[in-house]
């Protein structure tokens, strides 16, 4: 029976991806309503193998077949539904549920449209996998089929080459992160003889020596290095924002809910592996800190709409890693849960708005659409409150909690994460006030096109706008639910379960004077002074920096690069040269003997008696005389 729920699970959605690859032009806009009903499917499996774990305690297992075995080394082909992989799973078979409805809207009347429904089916199925597996190498296989279908669904426009370099980006990027995943793979697999999550979780609990310990860092700093890769973190961060090259569905998808956050799922899966890591949890709790602040800084002066919320992603994504650091697993999960609710909703608000302004996505060009499009608008506003830490939305319950802990454990960072903080409110009202209040900037034609979206687009967004509001009830302090269904799967957590004394209700109050100082600042320029962000060649000064992202790409064009285009240039034009002429001389020599050998060839019977004779003759004397 668990063997066919994890079969259901998996095989619907790939079937649905083939059933499209091969046949979707033959169903036209059947091919959206496959895909949708595959993950829907997905979904209701999910749903079924959570009531049943949540009511057992008990996960629910499958080894498939036995895929490898050397000596005592083994690996099945298996997976595993604990708290932990369904927890995941209800969110990103859910979420891609609403995402598959919607884009069958927004894709409706592009030339590959069933393709588009074959990468996203693609897409959930290795999500699926990397989410369940049960050991290193399953894992592997989803983490690196996510990171296949990224690179088709970001450069799906492939017609523009721009789209196709940020799909290339994506995936070298990635690989590069990748490298210290498979690192890290092997040093656990040396030290345990197994990838097996639950076998290394069982062998760590009978204790380790310190030799041990020393390697099981290293191993933790190099699945940390695959998470930075993956999650988008500094210095690995700069493929995401190129990454809204994809249709805006696509970036709901990869970017809000699922792929983004794979690296805060490995992490957490190996939580008992980075608890005798104290060094790198340090430095995890570091780099995101500062990478949240980073991307909140370039965040403020984007004026590409889906841009702002790439870098609100990183940003969100440092936050998290902030409390994986300081050990607070749950806590991460958590804002990873509510991130995914008004993340989602603000891509497919942004893609909405794009969609009404016909394919326009700066800013400055739009303006007072909350006149056209009230439910966009409504639900959007939801959204960015949520996310901004607006009082008793989702946002502001799980954001909160990060920097209690980082109040606890790093004063240093709290201040980081805090101003960080301050400036999501700031850019997201930023967004909200030049997209949707006073006058609209952009063209005649494109204000007589504007529209509310259609109900296949509207709805997710209603949805996802109500779960924005009440997604922090699953851990609210004093009751903190996710905290305690997550015991089983977290070892050791310095993630307290806050109650509401004096220290939270002083915290909480700081929050709220953060996000209120954010909006004000929005409201003062935005709406009081009806400020429009200038135009690219009058930005000036620091401001330039910002909007330029700190020239980080040009830098690495430079420092990276350029290098290996020079390097690879000398060899192609003088070492593959050399090492031809080589080959090509070596070749020749060859020809010319033979050319030299065929001349005896000639036909004559007496030369071949002759050089029969010589050899005769050469035989004897070396059988006989020589000796």
């Amino acid at each position: 029976m668990d063997t066919n729920v994890i079969l259901l699970l998996l095989l619907v959605p790939l079937i649905g991806s083939l059933v499209n690859i091969f046949f979707g032009k033959k169903l036209g806009n059947g091919s959206g309503i496959i895909a949708t009903i595959a993950v829907l499917i997905s979904f209701i499996v999910t749903v079924i193998a959570f009531v049943q774990v949540n009511s057992t305690k008990v996960a629910i297992q499958g080894d498939l077949f036995e895929w490898i075995a050397v000596d005592r080394f083994t690996i099945s082909f298996g997976f595993l539904l604990d708290q932990l992989s369904l927890l995941w799973l209800l969110f990103v078979t859910g979420i891609g549920t609403l995402i598959h409805l919607y884009s069958t809207s927004y894709m409706k009347g592009d030339e590959n449209y069933a393709k588009f429904f074959g990468y996203l089916n693609l897409f959930i199925f290795f999500m699926i996998v990397l989410v369940a597996g049960s050991n290193l190498l399953i894992t592997f296989i989803g983490w690196e089929g996510v990171g296949l279908c990224s690179y088709l669904l970001i450069g799906f426009w492939h017609k523009n080459q721009d789209y196709n370099d940020a799909a290339k980006k994506a995936f070298i990027m990635n690989r590069i992160g990748d490298l210290g995943f498979l690192i890290g793979v092997f040093i656990l697999a040396f030290l345990f003889q197994s990838l097996d999550y639950m076998t290394i979780k069982e062998a760590l609990a009978t204790g380790t020596n310190h030799q041990i310990n020393t390697w099981i860092g290293f191993a933790a700093l190099a699945i940390f290095i695959g998470a930075v890769g993956k999650s988008a973190q500094i210095p690995l961060y700069t493929w995401l924002p190129d990454a809204m090259a994809g249709p805006t569905p696509v970036s709901a998808l990869i970017h809000a809910a699922t792929m983004v956050t794979a690296g805060i799922f490995l992490i957490t899966r190996l939580n008992f592996v980075f608890d005798l890591a104290p060094l790198v949890q340090n430095t995890i709790a570091i780099v995101g800190a500062f990478t949240s602040l980073f991307a909140a800084s370039i965040g403020l002066v984007q004026n590409d709409i889906k841009k702002v919320l790439a870098y609100s992603t990183v940003s969100q994504l440092g936050l998290m890693f902030m409390a994986i650091g300081f050990g607070a697993y749950e806590i991460a999960v958590f804002h990873v849960i509510t991130h995914a609710f008004f993340k989602a909703c603000l891509f497919l608000g942004s893609g909405s708005v794009i969609h009404a302004m016909g394919g326009e996505q700066d800013m400055r060009r739009m303006g007072g659409l909350d006149k056209y499009m009230k439910v966009t608008y409504i639900t959007f506003l939801i959204a960015t409150a949520a996310i901004s830490g607006f009082p008793f939305l989702s946002g502001f319950f799980s954001k909160d909690e990060i920097l209690m802990v980082a109040f606890e454990n790093n004063k240093f960072l709290y201040i980081v994460g805090s101003i960080a903080s301050i400036m999501t409110a700031f850019y997201m009202f930023r967004l909200v006030f030049l997209t949707f209040k006073k006058g609209f900037r952009g063209s005649q034609e494109q204000k007589n096109h504007l529209h509310e979206s259609p109900l296949s687009m509207t709805l997710p967004l209603i949805i996802l706008a109500f779960f924005s509001i009440v997604g922090g009830a699953i851990n609210l302090p004093g009751s903190n639910w996710l905290n305690h269904y997550l015991q089983p799967i977290i070892v050791k957590s310095t993630g307290k379960a806050h109650e509401l004394g004096t220290e939270a209700y002083i915290l909480m109050a700081l929050a709220t004077a953060g996000f209120l100082i954010g909006l004000g600042w929005a409201f003062y320029k935005y709406i009081k002074n009806s400020e429009v962000p200038q135009e690219d060649e009058k930005i000036t000064g620091f401001h330039k920096v910002l909007y330029n992202k700190y020239y980080i790409d040009e830098i690495y064009m430079v420092i990276f690069v350029k290098p290996i285009y020079v390097i690879a240039t000398f060899f192609r034009d003088f070492v593959e040269v050399a090492l031809s002429g080589t080959v090509l001389g070596l070749g020749k020599i060859a020809d010319e003997l033979s050319l030299q050998g065929k001349k005896a060839q000639n036909g004559n019977i007496g030369l071949y008696l002759f050089a029969f004779v010589f050899g005769i003759c050469i035989l004897f004397y070396y059988l006989f005389i020589a000796r």
